[in-house]
């Protein structure tokens, strides 16, 4: 399919993490702690049955500002850490569970699971994409 994302954020420092390459893109580190937030919303259905959160959210996408204090590595370290949550929570299910229900939060009503998992997936190959175009403008920009 192309490029992962390890491939993609292995040349991503605290200094150009932060960089909004264009007035309308978002900067590595917000795509991550999207992605991120999202996961773990994921998680939360897995382990319980219901979400928490809703696009209005204010962790949907959180201010650079916010993202810069809590620092590049961090970012980095909780985006793998619910990615191996995740695969971990997957591997003692089988294909069945994605037919049970959960309850959305943000959609407002029961969907198979299937639905919040399929959707992850797709959300993040959307998001890799986007990071491509955002980086490729950053390594522009440094030269």
């Amino acid at each position: 399919m192309g490029t992962n994302f390890n491939k993609k954020l292995a040349h991503i420092t605290q200094d150009s993490a932060f960089i909004r390459p264009k007035p309308n893109l978002h900067s590595v580190a917000e795509i991550i702690s999207h992605l991120t937030t999202w996961r773990k919303e994921t998680i939360l259905k897995i382990e319980t049955g219901e979400g928490s959160i809703t696009d209005d959210t204010e962790e949907n996408w959180l201010a650079n500002d916010k993202l810069e204090e809590v620092g590049w590595d961090t970012i980095l370290s909780s985006y793998r850490d619910t990615l191996s949550e995740l695969i971990a929570l997957l591997e003692i299910r089988d294909d069945s569970f994605l037919k049970e229900k959960y309850y959305d939060t943000d959609f407002k009503d029961y969907y198979e699971y299937r639905f919040v998992v399929y959707g992850m997936l797709h959300h993040d190959i959307y998001h890799l994409g986007q990071l491509g175009i955002i980086i490729k403008f950053l390594s522009g920009t440094s030269e």
